[in-house]
């Protein structure tokens, strides 16, 4: 295992991981997580991450409005198996970003994770990724399918060829809400649009406090327009992919996943029962599961 980078809260270099005091908080609805997070050089960036157990890196790449604490469900149950490693993508927290500047989009984002896994993992890495986070980790895949042992996506967001996405502007309106100070409005309409209607009011605090925290990451979201990947640039990839979608997911989704699954030469794809767009945190241990079996092989 290569030596670990530059600390930020609870461990010193060289230091064996331990278990983050959240993992083992007897109260899952506490609002405020502590996350002992460390931090890797990233071409000049203080890149924060959290790390647990051994073996074979991990690295769980979060989407829209979150962080590492996303994968709270998945650190201790992986990390029996693997070095699981839970990024924060530029311009999320820890950082306090207001959408001024560059360094937000698809392709920085897939950038990273790529330095992360060579500088942080130190050798190929299962990279598994969530929502926008999906379509960052296939970035990643398809630039340097070297870097990667394997690829799980998990309701990827990204666009489809001359596909039309019915929920419309929902970012850009959201974020206009923000800017008129109705932030708690147009959160409920990012995370309502995305994964089911009345998500965001039945949210547990600690979620929402992520969330919030990472509001002024719309600002760059609002400006994204990453290109659709053709079904030749996504067939060209051979990696072992999992496809994962909640049973309960609402469009795109199950059109994206029907698509991948399709084009993927080496895909499969599973479905987590009786949950949404945030299955790793409606099912956890059945989206654990279905990772742990496909890299089990």
């Amino acid at each position: 295992m290569p030596p670990r980078r530059a600390r930020a809260h609870g461990c010193r270099v060289g230091e064996p991981a331990r278990m983050p005091a959240w993992l083992s908080d007897p109260d899952p609805m506490r609002s405020e997580p502590v996350l002992p997070l460390q931090t890797a050089d990233i071409g000049g960036y203080a890149m924060s991450y959290t790390e647990y157990g051994e073996g074979a890196p991990l690295v769980l790449v979060h989407g829209s409005l979150s962080d590492c604490r996303y994968w709270k469900s998945q650190m201790a149950p992986l990390g029996r198996s693997f070095r699981v490693l839970a990024v924060c993508l530029r311009r999320y927290w820890p950082e306090t970003w207001d959408g001024e500047g560059d360094g937000f989009s698809v392709a920085q984002h897939g950038a990273d994770v790529l330095a992360f896994i060579d500088q942080v993992a130190g050798e190929p890495a299962h990279v598994v990724g969530h929502s926008r986070g999906g379509r960052v980790a296939l970035e990643a895949a398809l630039a340097r399918p070297d870097a990667l042992r394997s690829l799980t996506l998990a309701d990827p967001g990204l666009p489809l060829p001359g596909g039309d996405d019915a929920r419309g502007g929902f970012r850009q309106r959201a974020l206009e809400l923000i800017r008129d100070g109705a932030v708690e409005e147009g959160l409920a309409l990012f995370v309502d649009t995305v994964t089911g209607p009345d998500t965001w009011q039945r949210m547990v605090p600690w979620f929402k406090e992520m969330v919030r925290d990472n509001a002024g990451t719309l600002f760059g979201q609002a400006r994204e327009t990453p290109a659709s990947l053709s079904p030749q640039e996504i067939a060209s990839l051979t990696l072992p992919t999992l496809l994962i979608g909640g049973a309960l997911s609402p469009d795109p989704y199950p059109a994206v996943l029907d698509a991948l699954e399709s084009w993927l030469p080496q895909s499969q794809r599973v479905n987590i029962a009786g949950s949404s767009h945030g299955m790793n945190l409606g099912n956890p241990r059945a989206f654990n599961g279905a990772i742990e079996s496909f890299l089990r092989g």
